[in-house]
């Protein structure tokens, strides 16, 4: 349901919700034992800092010219992943807000992506996040809606299968869809893919349980509630999300 809504779900709709979730959120699911990130710490120098990558503040820092034109002209907000190495599952999230001309820095916490790294060519399974600039349109998850301006889909249906490790069982308390291989304006958790299921989907933004993901990113529950209630669908927010090599491509 969205917003406002009043969520009732009956044992029958609680399974029929977990077998849901099982078909779509392969692509975050995992059964690695971890430890859930609740910190929501603000980590000031885990990213590229204006200083370090250059002194225009009209750029997003760490970000070459071949992913600094796709974010589009109108966006006022944008989630930097930035990604530690091309194998590892080890990520920064950086917010930032354009003010003018100028994107400034709101806030950055540690987070996870897939736990084999990062991919330009991102297939189903493969354990690697995709590299690029995606659209942010809709969010969802287990608990109610904390304050979100995105549009919020609760329902029992985002629960983590219990056979899963219990330190992935919170891992769709809170979910924001990146918009990649899916169709925008529907809940996070539905299954269309409008590129094939070859080419994965249900590549989200999630909460952490320290340790690498399937494919989506994954944050503090802090840091989830933050995003939810900052990011304003007029402002049009997008991810640009890749390891920092990969991010720094000119062309």
């Amino acid at each position: 349901m969205r917003n406002g809504g009043t969520w009732r779900a009956t044992v029958a709709t609680a399974a029929l919700g977990t077998l849901l979730a099982t078909a779509t959120l392969t692509a975050c699911g995992g059964a690695r034992d971890g430890v859930r990130d609740g910190a929501g710490t603000d980590v000031g120098d885990s990213a590229p800092s204006r200083s370090a990558e250059t002194t225009d503040p009209t750029r997003i820092p760490g970000v070459g010219d071949l992913w600094q034109r796709r974010i589009p002209a109108d966006s006022r907000q944008v989630v930097a992943v930035y990604g530690a190495g091309e194998d590892s599952a080890d990520s920064t999230v950086v917010l930032y807000t354009k003010h003018g001309t100028d994107w400034d820095r709101v806030r950055a916490w540690p987070a996870h992506n897939g736990k084999k790294g990062w991919t330009t060519d991102h297939r189903e399974d493969d354990k690697r996040s995709p590299v690029g600039v995606f659209s942010l349109s809709d969010a969802g998850g287990v608990l109610k809606d904390p304050g979100a301006r995105l549009p919020y889909t609760r329902s029992a249906a985002f629960a983590a299968p219990r056979w899963w490790a219990k330190s992935h069982w919170h891992d769709f308390d809170y979910v924001i869809a990146i918009d990649y291989n899916r169709v925008k304006g529907t809940p996070p958790n539905d299954p269309t893919r409008p590129e094939g299921d070859d080419r994965g989907g249900s590549i989200w933004l999630h909460m952490d349980h320290g340790s690498g993901t399937s494919a989506c990113v994954s944050l503090s529950e802090s840091g989830m509630e933050y995003l939810l209630r900052a990011l304003d669908p007029g402002l049009r927010p997008v991810v640009v999300m890749g390891d920092k090599a990969h991010l720094k491509a000119a062309r």
